[in-house]
């Protein structure tokens, strides 16, 4: 049990999405909701590190009334909202979106550019597991890429054959790109399909929120930090709370200071945001 000492030194809570503040239908609960405007009228503030675009966040954080930056696309781009001001960007040089773009036209595969604002894709590039990997997501359709190669947060690759996909992989790193991550997964949505994610190097949820702590002046101390996934345990390294979901992989829940009895879709964020709300009072 943490100590209600600790608990009323919290001024930051920084929240996932998917499998933490979210149910499984994409919803945050009403009970949730209230509990963040209570607290937020304590001077708690409240913001989101998610691997979702800007684009996909934006309603949730008009819902929950955050005010402050978001932490968005695994930290490579870390906005204000609603203002609309960027603390942190890390575009893909052009130079490797053409080389992407050239290497998806060559193997038959599909592409999309993931900007701030929307996923660009054309004609040719139309797949569905594009729409259920980005969801929520706006997407714009274009005539080309010509014009969209410079303001590039990610690359999106999609295709049916492993080997294509591998071997696409391997010429997007070093020696032929540098600095660049790349990430090849089988889709979730979608059994037959893999994917292939390209973003700049050096970018994490927990690298983007000690950015976002720097500009808000908060000790990491004064931070409490909630997920369920593996992309989240950057988070768990940063010195802040740290608050597992109750259906969170093994990984957090070994190194958590807290684990909720409920999980996403029974209100364990709510749980937790009580458990704050009574430490306050």
């Amino acid at each position: 049990m943490i100590s209600k000492e600790i608990l009323r030194r919290i001024e930051l809570v920084v929240f996932d999405l998917d499998g933490t503040l979210l149910d499984d239908d994409g919803n945050v609960s009403a009970e949730t909701a209230g509990l963040v405007k209570q607290l937020s009228a304590m001077n708690v503030k409240f913001s989101i590190a998610t691997g979702r675009l800007l684009s996909a966040v934006t309603e949730i954080a008009d819902q929950l009334e955050i005010k402050i930056p978001l932490i968005t696309l695994d930290g490579t781009l870390i906005q204000r909202y609603p203002a609309g001001e960027s603390i942190f960007q890390k575009h893909l040089p052009e130079k490797y979106v053409h080389r992407a773009l050239k290497l998806a036209d060559q193997y038959l595969l599909k592409i999309v550019l993931c900007h701030p604002s929307a996923v660009y894709f054309t004609e040719e590039n139309v797949h569905e597991a594009f729409m259920k990997t980005k969801l929520g997501a706006k997407f714009q359709k274009v005539a080309s890429y010509e014009n969209y190669s410079d303001d590039t947060l990610e690359v999106l690759i999609a295709g049916d054959y492993f080997d294509n996909m591998k071997h696409v992989s391997k010429l997007m790193t070093f020696p032929h790109t540098f600095g660049v991550k790349r990430s090849l997964y089988k889709s979730n949505q979608m059994g037959g399909t893999y994917m292939l994610e390209i973003r700049r190097m050096g970018c994490s949820k927990g690298e983007g929120m000690k950015k976002l702590l720097k500009h808000l002046k908060i000790k990491p101390s004064r931070t409490a930090v909630i997920g369920d996934w593996y992309n989240d345990k950057s988070l768990f390294e940063t010195g802040a709370l740290k608050v597992a979901m109750s259906n969170a992989v093994p990984d957090l829940k070994r190194i958590a200071d807290v684990v909720t009895k409920k999980d996403n879709n029974e209100g364990g964020v709510a749980e937790f945001l009580k458990m704050l709300l009574q430490a306050k009072k």
